[in-house]
Parts: structure tokens; C-alpha cells; sequence
């Protein structure tokens, strides 16, 4: 028996430790650079925009998703966070760029999931150049998703997931409220 409890130990323990599983992102402390997309959902809808810029100074996660891998888990943690961020912060925005090879699909898709989805605080974006993003955003190829907290045009956190779902949104919103309350 003690020795299965130490095995249970162990097993959550690492599970725990590998939520965000490869590093993806800009480097923390860093200024959030420039993210040029076109928005498909949202305030700007339409049109491109550097998210960066228009966010200023308030809270918004970034949240990159390789369009292959968007799934049911994805949409859940996207859902999730657009619930619990706005609680954390009053003003904070997911931004939700879809890094693709095929952009005109992602262009005509991303509406269906924000009717679906019906996300309150998440406008859905296309990046239409490199699949692995903006170049000095520093996604990480291997990671499906990667989340990017920032507050005051500064880099707080950068999580890279290989597979996520809702479980992962305390880690990100904790990365969040304690950003806030450093301010």
C-alpha cells in the first residue's frame, strides 16, 4: 500500500509539474512586440490590426493555436478563460490567433466557432504569414497552443502546451491575477 501512495505521489506530482510542457513565447520581462493579424470575430472584426499596440497597457492573454489542432480540448480551455480572465482582471482580453497554413480556411471558419463558442472576451484572429507565427512572438513549433500574459506592454508569462484543456486555465489565470497585483 505505501508503496502504491508514493507511486500515486509521484504520478500527480509530475503531471502537475508538465501542464505547461514546452517553453513557447516571448521570454518573461520582455516587451510584448508587435502582433499584426486580421480579426475575424470581435470589436475589430474585418480588419487588421496590431493587437499589441490597441491593447496598451491592459491585461490580455495571447493565446496562439496551430488551426490542425483545434479541437474540442482547445475550444473548452479558450471557453474556460473567457469566462474566468474578465473576473480576474476587469478589462482583459484573450486575443486568439490561428497560426495555419491555409489562412482563407481559417478566415471563413473562425466565425462558425465564435457562433458556436460565443466567446465573450476572445476575438478569434488569423496570422497570415508563417505558420509558426510571428517571428518575434517565439512560438514553439511542438506546442499546439501557447499562452501569453501580458499587462503594461510587458511579457509575464508564457505557457507552451503540446495538448491542453480547461485544467490548464488556473495555471494561466493565476499567471494573470498575480501580474495585476504586482501592478
Amino acid at each position: 500500500m505505501r508503496v502504491f501512495s508514493i507511486a500515486l505521489i509521484l504520478l500527480l506530482s509530475l503531471s502537475a509539474a508538465s501542464r505547461a510542457d514546452v517553453e513557447s513565447g516571448p521570454a518573461v520581462g520582455a516587451k510584448a512586440p508587435a502582433l499584426k493579424v486580421l480579426a475575424m470575430t470581435g470589436d475589430h472584426e474585418g480588419k487588421e490590426i496590431d493587437y499589441a499596440a490597441d491593447r496598451e497597457d491592459k491585461p490580455t492573454i495571447y493565446i496562439f493555436v496551430k488551426g490542425e489542432h483545434f479541437e474540442r480540448p482547445t475550444a473548452r480551455f479558450l471557453k474556460v478563460l473567457d469566462a474566468a480572465a474578465p473576473k480576474v482582471a476587469r478589462k482583459c482580453e484573450i486575443v486568439a490567433v490561428w497560426l495555419t497554413d491555409d489562412a482563407d480556411a481559417a478566415k471563413a471558419y473562425l466565425p462558425r466557432v465564435q457562433k458556436s463558442m460565443q466567446f465573450d472576451a476572445t476575438p478569434l484572429c488569423v496570422f497570415s504569414g508563417k505558420k509558426s507565427g510571428p517571428e518575434d512572438w517565439g512560438v514553439n513549433l511542438d506546442a499546439d497552443v501557447t499562452a501569453v500574459v501580458v499587462t503594461d506592454k510587458t511579457v509575464r508569462a508564457s505557457f507552451g502546451y503540446r495538448s491542453v484543456n480547461d485544467t490548464s486555465v488556473p495555471e494561466v489565470e493565476a499567471a494573470l491575477k498575480k501580474a495585476v497585483e504586482a501592478k
